[in-house]
Parts: C-alpha cells; structure tokens; sequence
C-alpha cells in the first residue's frame, strides 16, 4: 500500500486522470465541484423536510395519531440532515472495475436518477472496504482517497493505491488522515471518527452479535468511541427494533458523559439517554461514594439476603395481644394469629406491599369469626349461613374504616418504601443486627444517599412492590382525564362547525376517549430520551456501558433489568479497576446472566497516548498488574514526560506555572492529584477523558491509597495526549525514576 499526500494551489483542467499526483490541482478541483453538488443535494433535502415538517405541523390530513408520528419523524429528519453539515463528505473508493463510491456521514440519492446513491452512508455495507482495505487484501478496490475538509470546502487529499505487488500488510489504514486527527488539538468533548476508523475497531463495530459483546483495551485504545460507533451502526441497521425503545449509555461520571455525549448526535442518532450509575433510578442523581469497604458490601450480591431479612424483620407479631374494640364487640390480635398471617402472605411469593392484602385478609377473617359468635350469641348459629354471611360483610366494612385494627396493620406489617427501609436499616445497629448486616453498614444519616445505594434501593422496588395507595390515586386522575377527553371527543364529533372538512376529527380517528387522553398527557409530549429517564420501567433495546470494569454485580442486576433484550456493549479495561467491588472476570459478572453466550473482541492499538508516555505508564503496568500487555502506541509525539521535586512550600506556584503556561497553548490540560491538594482533580474524575497536557501531583500518595492507587495512577498517566510533568515532594515511586528531570 503507498501512501501519497497532495497539497498545493488548484491547477484547473481535465479532472479525469484520477490518481495521478501530476494532475492533482485538477483533481482537488473536480473533488470540491463534486462535494459542492453533495452540499446543494443536502440542502434541498433539508428545505423539502422542513416543508414538510411545518405542513405537519399545522395538521394538514391523516388522523391525530399519524400526524404525531409524522411530525418525530420528520423532526429526526432534520436533526439527521443538521449534523451532516461538518463533514459530509471525507472520502472515496475507486473499485477495481471503475465504479467510484463517496463515503460520508449519511446517503444521499440522486432523485432524479433512478434514486441512485451519490453518497454511500459510513454504515452502509459497501462502505466496509473504506475501512477495512489494505494493500495485501484490497477488498476489490483500486484506491481509497481520504479528504482533509474545513466547513464544505475540501483542503487536501490523501491516496492511497491498493493491491500492488509488494504492497504492506499492515492492519491499519489511512496513516496521514489518523495521525493528523490524533495529534490534533483536543477540544471540549469527544469527536466520532468516522472518516478515521481503523480495520481493527471497524471489525467490532459491525460485529453481527446481538448479544453482549465486552470490548476491552487498554488507555487510548479507542474502545469508547467505538462502543458508540457500534450503537450508530446497531441504529442503521436494526432501526426498526431499537429506535422506539432507545439506548442507554451507562459512564463513569457526569464529565465523562458530557465528554461523549456529542458523538452521537454528530452521527445524527438522538434516541440516546446519557447515564452514570448514580442516576438509574429516576427521582436520584447520586455522586457520593462510600469508602471502599462500604462500597464492596453492598456491591456483593450476599446484600440480597440483608434486604430480604430487613423486609422480614418489619413483618412482625405483637408482644402482646393487640384489643380491635369493634361496635358490637372486642376482639384480638394475638401473636399465633400474626404468625398464621405472615407465613400465608409470605407464601404467596408476592412483594411485600402487595403481600399486605394477604396478611390482611387472614386478620379480617379471624377476627370476624371471633366476632361473628360474641354478637349472635343466643340467635345466631352457622347453619344459618346467610345471616352468618351477611353479618361478616358488615364487620369487614367496619374493620375497613376501623382506625385501631389500621395501626395495628401498619405496625405488623407496614407499607414500605425502598427509601424508608434502606435508611431506617442503615441508622438502627439492632435492625442491621436482625437483618444479619456488617454493622460497617451503619451510618447516622440514613437518607445521604451514594452510589452504591442505588442498586439497593432498585432491588427494593422488586422486593416491596408498588405503593398501593400512589398507583390508585394516578388511577383516579387517569380516569378523570379519560372522562374529560369522552365529552371533547363527543363534542368534535358533533360539531362539524368546529373545524374546517380537511381537519374534521372523525370518530375512527380515534380508537376510544383513552386514545385522546394520551395525547394531552405530559409523557406522550417529551421525546424518548426524556421518556425513558423518567420511567423506571422502561426498558431499552440496547445499553452500552463503560469503564465496565468499575460496576459491581448489584450494578448488574440494575441494568439487567433494564435490558430484558440482554443486548449490551461492555466496554472496559480490567487493569484499571479502582473499585473492590468491580469486576475481577468479565465472566464472573456476566456468568449469572448470559453464561457462556457473550462475546470478547480486545483492542490493542493506542491512539491517544504517545509511545514516550506510554513507556512510563507501562513500566507502572508491569509493577501492579505484570500478567497484562499495554497496548501499542501508534506515535510519538517527541516530548519526553518530565519530574520535578519541590519543596513544600513551592507546590502552589508550581501548579500554577503548569497553567499558566498551558493556557497559551492550543488544546486542554488538567492538574491530578490526591484529593486534598487545591487545584487538581482526582484520578477517578478524569477516567475515559483525554487532555492534551496533564500534570501529575504527588504520585506517592496517589500510589498510597489502598489496592487501588496503582490503578488510579496509572489512569492518571494514560490521560496525556501530547505532554505529561509530574510534581512530587517525596520519593518518586519506582516506575516513575526514568522521568526527566526539570
């Protein structure tokens, strides 16, 4: 494979001989005619679906329901055409038999031509060879032409001639286009890298698997970005089966989700919700942790057992008989008669709340057969069942209203919420006792709510089933709001004078005055994003998560329920786990739940970190994880990673030396640190980000923190994408002693 770049001023003329390096003005100016008529096909593409769209939108023909749908698809449209604006165009394939592809970031038809494709979307299978070519295996291509593009306007190309004898067998691609994008300033979030994604990351994009699939790599392999790719391929080609339930993207942290969350809306998909762990449950937004021995016993799935017995402990029977003081007679509640009850409601397998009615049950109808004799005596006998019936029903309406034998229900066996349970738990050593917990558990803030406790009060949801009294009242209002959208349906009907013919709303448009009510519901107006974050219930079709390695099994069950589907990307990186209670196996998290059904696909390629930081980071790599390989950095950037030791009173002005000086440059930079020195952010806060310049404070003590300090190192070593320093006032850890010296 030969690689030629062309630069230079236009030389206009024959644009015909394509290939040739001596024609290359003439060719840069075909490719810009050619580019410009794409921009002209998407922007008339784009003013005929805004027609569209505001005819729409004002209500021109079809029902209700059809003008709804055709308005979100006509807006998806837009949003589609919107983003292809940047880089609609970076390259071309030129087969062996002379047919030229272009390949961007969406199709386009030529409509006047029998709809034939003027540009072949990225995902498209034709569009495969743009990526996965090499001299060795061309794939049935002759040339590959990738285009450098500012705005609408092509500033150069590079070729790329394939299949001549001798040529390389190297598995990458494209090396002048990738190396000017990874040495390219960063800016405020990630980038898609559709115009540069290599053969290695394209196999695993369009992998056809539709069950779990882990990637894993190593710092800068690219995992993340092509997790994402991966979802706007999943998107094209199975659109039907995913886009109504969406895809749920599960991070590290909410900067590392603000990092990515542009990637796929640049790829023109929207039907995404964005997530870290503490955000599962709607109603929370959970940032705290707990200290890593907390974390590790409630990520361990022996906490199930703790919140079934909690549940246990609250279904109780009375020290001493409970008086029920009805009109006509007094009655008890004694502890067999509890006892009977619980184990019939426990029985009966169904979540606690909902179990109440069972055990409630059991009560009414010992205490009216205790009641029942004490008010017949003298004239009433079982023989004469309706008499004995009918004085029953009239006792369960009394027990029903009765405020004594309420209390004693709520005492015996309480309705609860996974919040009150939780904290009452955490905040009672004799409930944490009963209930066989690590008293570590204990906390005097029952309610302060981290990480780890959302999969725990998840769970409890399942476990304590919904509140009986909440969904009745939503009942209600659902009701009210179908009773009020019969009489507007009965009106529209009827008055024919209301609306013009065009926009007469018949019966038939409507199935029932349900139907209608759902129109004016807030749900139905938010789009699917908004929707699917709001329901706890909802579940999705597809679920990427990253920096997988950190979650812990309770974390899995969360989002196994989310995923009923069992359709995931797990993308991760066991060497860097920080948590004790993440994944030490990709099989071990994911036996219980797919066991031998996923599959495992590693990259080995770094794109993002130069060798020369690389070989620092290696040297840390080999002291705490020896058995794991670095990934290969495809560069270097020809600036040595530096130290400098201070004395303490200079690490302030040092810090601010860093800045300052970054400032002046291009790009982004970050200062990390231990949590307790001002001005750095902690290594755990920068995972899956990149900076082109990043500042290492006090690696020792970053190193000290426990198992998991040479994982935060190391993270912190591996967020470099040009230049690494390193401040240190102690002894450098030993990995580190190759560093420069300042």
């Amino acid at each position: 494979m030969s690689t030629q770049k062309h630069r230079g001023t236009p030389n206009y003329g024959d644009p015909s001989n394509y290939g040739d390096s001596s024609n290359y003005g003439d060719e840069l100016e075909a490719e810009r005619r050619y580019v410009a008529g794409l921009y002209a096909r998407l922007d008339a593409e784009r003013a005929r679906v805004k027609d569209r769209y505001r005819a729409a939108m004002r209500g021109t023909g079809g029902t209700l329901v059809e003008r709804d749908a055709e308005v979100r698809a006509l807006a998806h449209q837009m949003t589609r055409l919107d983003v292809a604006d940047s880089g609609l165009c970076f390259g071309r394939l030129d087969s062996v038999t002379g047919e030229r592809l272009y390949i961007g970031r969406i199709g386009l038809l030529d409509h006047d031509n029998d709809y034939e494709p003027v540009l072949l979307d990225w995902r498209a299978p034709a569009a495969r060879a743009f990526y996965v070519a090499t001299g060795a295996s061309p794939e049935n291509m002759h040339l590959r032409r990738q285009f450098h593009t500012r705005g609408r306007r092509i500033l150069d190309f590079t070729d790329e001639v394939l299949g001549r004898p001798g040529a390389g067998e190297r598995g990458g691609r494209g090396d002048a286009a990738l190396l000017a994008a990874v040495n390219a300033p960063r800016g405020d979030g990630m980038r898609d890298i559709v115009a540069t994604i290599q053969a290695e990351q394209d196999e695993i994009i369009r992998l056809g698997h539709q069950g779990v699939l882990v990637i894993e790599g190593g710092p800068g392999t690219g995992k993340t970005v092509v997790a994402l790719h991966r979802v706007a391929y999943l998107l094209y080609t199975q659109r039907k089966r995913i886009e109504h339930h969406g895809v749920l993207v599960v991070g590290p942290n909410p900067a590392f989700l603000n990092h990515v969350g542009r990637v796929l809306p640049s790829l023109g998909e929207s039907n995404v919700v964005f997530m870290t762990t503490g955000d599962l449950l709607p109603g929370l937004d959970v940032t705290a942790e707990d200290d890593p021995e907390t974390a590790r016993l409630k990520g361990s799935l022996t906490i199930l057992d703790v919140l079934r017995a909690a549940i246990a402990d609250r279904q109780r029977v009375p020290e001493h008989p409970l008086p029920i003081e009805l009109a006509d007679a007094s009655v008890r509640i004694d502890a067999e008669t509890a006892e009977w009850a619980i184990q019939e409601a426990r029985a009966s397998k169904l979540p606690h709340n909902d179990a109440r009615a069972v055990f409630t049950d059991i009560l009414t109808w010992v205490l009216t057969e205790r009641a029942i004799p004490k008010i017949g005596k003298g004239w009433l006998t079982r023989d004469d069942r309706a008499a004995w019936e009918h004085l029953r029903a009239e006792l369960v309406d009394e027990l029903g209203d009765h405020a004594g034998f309420a209390a004693a229900l709520d005492e015996l066996w309480p309705i609860l919420t996974p919040e009150t349970l939780l904290a009452e738990l955490y905040t009672s050593p004799e409930r944490l006792r009963a209930a066989g917990a690590d008293p570590a558990l204990f906390r005097t803030d029952g309610e302060a709510w981290t990480v780890s406790d959302v999969p725990l009060l998840d769970e409890l949801i399942d476990l304590l089933g919904r509140d009986k009294a909440a969904d009745q009242t939503a009942e209600r209002e659902r009701r009210a709001e179908t009773e009020y959208a019969a009489g507007v349906l009965e009106m529209m009907v009827a008055r024919e004078d209301l609306m013009d013919d065009e926009d007469h709303l018949m019966a038939a448009d409507v199935l029932e005055a349900g139907d209608l009510a759902d129109r004016y519901v807030e749900r139905d107006h938010r789009e699917l994003a908004e929707r699917a974050a709001a329901d706890r219930d909802w579940t999705y079709r597809h679920i990427v998560v990253d920096e997988a390695q950190e979650l812990s099994e309770m974390d899995w069950r969360v989002l196994m329920r989310r995923c009923p589907s069992r359709s995931i990307t797990v993308v991760g990186d066991l060497a860097q786990r920080r948590s004790l209670a993440g994944a030490t196996s990709w099989d071990a998290m994911l036996a219980p739940y797919v066991p031998g059904r996923w599959v495992y696909r590693s990259l080995s390629m770094n794109y993002r970190t130069p060798a020369e930081i690389m070989t620092v980071a290696a040297a840390l790599l080999a002291d705490f994880a020896p058995g794991v390989q670095p990934p290969e950095s495809v560069r270097a950037c020809g600036v040595q990673p530096w130290s400098r030791q201070l004395k303490p009173d200079e690490l302030h002005s040092a810090i601010e030396e860093f800045v300052r000086e970054e400032a002046a440059r291009e790009g982004t930079s970050v200062v990390i640190g231990p949590p307790d020195v001002p001005g750095t952010v902690t290594p755990s806060q920068t995972k899956g980000l990149e900076y082109d310049a990043v500042l290492v404070v006090e690696p020792e003590r970053i190193l000290a923190d426990g198992p998991r300090g040479a994982a935060e190192l190391y993270v912190a070593l591996t967020r470099a994408t040009q230049r690494l320093g390193v401040l240190h006032q102690g002894p450098l850890p030993q990995a580190l002693m190759g560093l420069a010296r300042r």
